[in-house]
């Protein structure tokens, strides 16, 4: 939702080339804020407003700004001073934004940027989407092993404007191999004993992130671990960037977002859905409908086969929907949480007769539940109370066989290497449905002789 609170006054400020007031603006709130305040603004006249900010805060309000308007700012501003803003952004935010720049701008305004600059976003952007080199930024904070306590201090302050953030002190040898960490907090306490080396009071036990290591496994770390960052070393264990804790929330939302997409079967979107294409939108939800409704065919050839059986007992029609959704249903419920279990690292493949188990014992108890209540609802329906035992039965086998088929199916396509949040659910209600007419017509012919 835009916010609408200060753009006339914005506006009648830029007509007016206010520049105490607009250097105010951009001086007084928080990035974040400064920015949703100019959400209703044009990109054009966002960019006025932010070169009467300092260099810094520039760049900070401009990360804050929403995709679409950023690349619109630099496909269309002066090269000069988009290369100068770029120069002043984090280095994992400049590489997520210049993929989506056309490939002949990004070209112009490389060269631009200082030699190092250069030469990192070039670096970052070899590393594949998802990986940890991707999301890690190179701004670190990291010292000799050698250094004492106020020696540290020192070059911290040197070098503390260039950083995204100090929350560890990474030391590190002369070949850049890391050693260990110090707190800033350790550091700052240190100076009781300023000829101290960071060597004898630095942390060793480490936990790292791999270069190529998946994002989502580096997130799982961070929160699991409670860090506010991560070290990515290559495989020479030699320091080269860190993942912050801001960057894992991106990371787990981006994921949850990934999950969610494929758990209702569809494949994940590279953009926001409003900004999503129809046609790609179309063809991603497409696939998995038809592979439903294909499913759905082989509903109907088993209601075909137990023709004869549904004209004797035409009442048992009623109930079809009922059966079909209770398997379907539970079967989807335990497919979502043996896929989030798996996504946690909660359970793994070797648990495979944990889940089964659980999903036995909760059938039982989900499925009586459920047939109880169908019970009741089948008596006044059905011709006595004898024939409405059908209802129940069934839904009880239903039920478990859903839970079951919710279990395993995620393990066994995570064992043959597919996507379990892709594939689970779809096949999930496809083969319970058509399970369900077959355990409900043959349980109706046992008990209606």
């Amino acid at each position: 939702m835009i916010n609408t609170l200060y753009l006339p006054e914005l506006r009648e400020m830029l007509s007016e080339t206010n520049v105490v007031e607009l250097q105010e603006f951009c001086e007084a709130l928080h990035p974040a804020r400064t920015a949703e305040f100019m959400e209703g603004l044009s990109a054009d006249e966002t960019w006025q407003v932010l070169l009467y900010a300092e260099a810094f805060t520039r760049a900070e309000i401009f990360r804050y700004l929403e995709d679409e308007k950023q690349v619109e700012i630099i496909s269309d501003q002066d090269r000069q001073q988009i290369a100068e803003l770029l120069a002043e952004l984090a280095p994992d935010d400049r590489v997520d934004i210049l993929p989506s720049i056309e490939q002949g701008i990004v070209d112009d305004l490389l060269p631009r940027l200082p030699a190092d600059e250069r030469r990192d976003i070039l670096r970052l952007s070899q590393f594949p989407e998802g990986t940890a080199g991707a999301v890690m930024t190179t701004e670190v904070a990291k010292l000799k092993e050698t250094l004492t306590v106020k020696e540290a201090l020192e070059e911290i302050g040197h070098i503390a404007e260039g950083l995204e953030t100090i929350y560890y002190i990474y030391v590190v040898d002369g070949d850049d191999h890391l050693r260990g960490l110090v707190s800033a907090r350790q550091l700052v306490t240190g100076m009781k004993n300023p000829s101290m080396q960071l060597v004898d009071m630095m942390e060793t036990e480490l936990v790292t992130a791999d270069l190529m290591e998946d994002q989502e496994a580096v997130a799982n770390k961070v929160a699991k671990l409670d860090l506010l960052a991560i070290p990515v070393v290559d495989d020479e264990h030699r320091m080269v960037g860190i993942i912050t804790h801001d960057d894992v929330i991106d990371v787990m939302r981006e994921e949850a977002t990934e999950d969610a997409h494929r758990i209702a079967a569809v494949d994940p979107l590279d953009d926001s859905y409003i900004k999503t294409h129809l046609g790609i939108l179309c063809w991603k939800r497409s696939i998995w409908l038809m592979l439903l409704f294909a499913f759905a065919f082989f509903t109907a050839f088993a209601l075909q086969w137990y023709d004869e059986q549904l004209a004797k007992w035409e009442w048992l029609v009623l109930f079809i929907p009922l059966i079909i959704s209770s398997g379907g249903n539970s079967g989807s419920q335990s497919a979502t949480l043996v896929i989030t279990a798996m996504s946690l690292n909660q359970i793994s493949l070797n648990d495979w007769g944990k889940v089964v188990w659980r999903e036995i014992c909760l059938g039982l108890m989900l499925g009586s539940i459920l047939a109880f209540l169908g019970f009741l609802a089948a008596i006044p329906l059905s011709p006595s109370w004898q024939d409405a035992l059908v209802l129940p039965v069934t839904v009880l086998i239903v039920v478990i066989s859903g839970t079951l088929t919710g279990a395993i199916l995620p393990l066994i396509f995570k064992r043959v290497g597919l996507d379990p949040a892709m594939m689970s659910n779809p096949f999930v209600a496809g083969i319970i449905d058509v399970v369900g007419i077959i355990i409900y017509m043959n349980v109706a012919i046992l008990l209606l002789r």
